[in-house]
């Protein structure tokens, strides 16, 4: 096949959707397809919508593919683009969550029509889960796949003995691994875990996505007196990353929301059971009381409650660890996800009446 993709800059940003795409790119070309992206300048969403009057997008995109490929998340830049273009190729595209799913009032409503509209201008569309699958299928009849991400990027997992061990030490570790921004909600789990008794630490892998919010998060934890608590690693390679997940009890990423939530199953790699939000994509993964505990992000006692029910009872600790492990297990490789992909844009691209090159 001769797939093109396009997406905002490079592949190279460490988000859980630019991995998933890098991920496809690489499965591709692997199988021998030839894969071209098409990278749009990353800019503000205002300047994005004049990207769909960009004559250089469109000649960019006046190529002999056999499918186009689109992440989701350029959407303001396609909307009125994907109706100029000459094609006769399919367009797929590759939604990792809404963006209408991040707002809430008005802003909520005019996201959600902008994504409607894009939507309208392709012709299948690939989910990383059931949820945002769902979410999709409000606002487009479009036929659609989900594909889940695979995790393969650690080496050296711990074993259950390990991991079984690990339950009885202390401090209880906590871990959160995400960019730093107000949906990842770290400021209510910072506030659940000031009210937790017993030894704790919180180590905070990520970078500052959204800047005045990580001050933010810093500036209480201070005013806490946690300083001595709570650790801010920033970004950190796959071996350091390895290390902070393989000596935590609990990854906790209490986000509003999230369409998968790799990091989730990234913990449960390790043995982590997963502290998530009751909404969006978690529920994939996580299964009550059983692979972690799902909650209202914005109930901090519920943090509170979760983390010293863990803590006070490490039976109890141990046995959801081990089950973290084995859901990880049972999930689909990357090998899997590519091949199921592939199997999908070729029957779309049967269905257009074209041959694959």
């Amino acid at each position: 096949m001769n797939v093109g993709l396009v997406v905002y800059g490079d592949l190279e940003p460490r988000s859980g959707g630019y991995r998933y795409d890098r991920r496809l790119v690489e499965g591709l070309r692997e199988r021998g397809d030839r894969v071209e992206v098409v990278s749009l300048p990353e800019t503000s969403r205002a300047r994005a919508f004049t990207q769909n009057l960009s004559r250089r997008v469109v000649r960019d995109l006046d190529r002999p593919f056999d499918v186009l490929l689109q992440d989701e998340l350029c959407h303001p830049s396609l909307v009125g683009l994907n109706r100029r273009i000459d094609r006769e190729y399919p367009i797929v595209s590759i939604v990792h969550h809404l963006r209408a799913s991040e707002h809430s009032g008005l802003r909520r409503r005019l996201s959600r029509e902008l994504e409607r509209a894009y939507l309208s201008t392709v012709d299948a569309v690939v989910c990383n889960s059931r949820h945002t699958r769902a979410a999709v299928a409000e606002l487009t009849a479009a036929p659609g796949l989900i594909a889940w991400p695979g995790v393969d990027r650690f080496a050296g997992l711990p074993t259950d003995a390990e991991i079984t061990a690990r339950a009885r030490r202390d401090p209880f570790e906590v871990v959160f691994v995400g960019n730093l921004l107000p949906r990842k909600s770290l400021d209510a789990l910072v506030r659940g875990l000031a009210r937790v008794g017993g030894d704790w630490h919180l180590t905070v892998v990520g970078t500052a996505g959204d800047p005045a919010y990580a001050a933010e998060v810093r500036d209480l934890v201070r005013e806490r007196g946690f300083a001595n608590r709570v650790d801010f690693t920033g970004w950190l390679d796959d071996g350091e990353l390895a290390a902070r997940l393989g000596s935590a009890h609990l990854l906790a990423v209490p986000s509003t929301h999230e369409g998968f939530g790799m990091v989730y199953l990234e913990g449960m790699a390790f043995g982590l059971p997963a502290l998530a939000a009751a909404s969006g994509g978690a529920s994939d993964l996580v299964t009550e009381g059983r692979t972690g505990h799902l909650i209202d992000p914005s109930d901090e006692r519920a943090i509170t409650t979760t983390v010293e029910a863990l803590a006070s009872d490490r039976d109890r600790l141990a046995a959801m660890s081990l089950a973290a492990r084995r859901r990880f297990e049972r999930h689909p490789t990357w090998d899997a996800t590519v091949d199921r992909v592939r199997a999908f844009l070729e029957h779309r691209i049967a269905r257009s009446g074209q041959s694959p090159a």
